[in-house]
């Protein structure tokens, strides 16, 4: 049972905003790569992603990396909208959300993401609300720049730590189980979004009167 919660961390992609992996790995096919599949999925990814969202190698490491990859020659535009392909919309009821959310807790943006994915991640916001992501959050935490992921403890121990949060106050939200679980082990409550729940309809529901 969830209880006496003041911290709540939120994931980005299959949270907040709307994902399909599958339209990027669709994209990467018709580019070449045809076992895209076996690189990078929900559950795991290759070395060459884990840098990237680590940020150990750079925005044009990575597209000369999947350029290689490719059977056929790729611009640097043709490996950027397929990457960006996964990315989708971010719903005005989540924003409204986490709004409400911001007057009783304290509320942390936490994701796995990387140099591409951000700039495509804030125009998507930007244009259907006119602000940045972050300005729905005390504090943001985005992997490519802190050097760490998720599932990784420590990465969870650092915003504690950093914030100032007890694990136990502390509720975390994502779809992925290897991250619920790397939460867990610090006893961060934790709720795990399953394929078909979203926050809207399935945690944060209106008060009935």
């Amino acid at each position: 049972m969830i209880t006496g919660i003041r911290h709540i961390i939120f994931d980005l992609g299959g949270v907040l905003l709307n994902i399909d992996y599958n339209l990027t790995e669709q994209a990467f096919i018709k580019l070449g790569i045809e076992n895209f599949n076996e690189l990078y999925s929900q559950a795991h990814q290759a070395d060459l992603f884990d840098k990237f969202e680590t940020g150990n190698i750079s925005q044009e490491e990575f597209i000369e990396a999947m350029q290689a990859l490719a059977g056929i020659p790729l611009t640097a535009q043709q490996v950027t909208d397929a990457w960006n392909a996964m990315l989708l919309n971010l719903p005005l009821r989540r924003l409204q959300i986490l709004q409400q959310l911001r007057a009783y807790h304290d509320l942390i943006l936490l994701s796995n993401t990387n140099e591409i994915h951000e700039t495509a991640f804030n125009k998507i916001v930007s244009d259907a609300n006119s602000v940045s992501l972050g300005a729905f959050f005390d504090k943001v935490y985005l992997s490519h720049r802190i050097g760490m992921r998720k599932p990784d403890v420590a990465i969870f121990q650092r915003i504690l730590e950093e914030n100032g949060f007890k694990a136990e106050h502390t509720l975390f939200i994502d779809d992925s189980i290897q991250h619920i679980e790397g939460a867990r082990t610090l006893g961060i409550q934790v709720i795990h979004l399953e394929p078909g729940m979203t926050i809207e309809h399935n945690i944060f529901l209106p008060k009935q009167d």
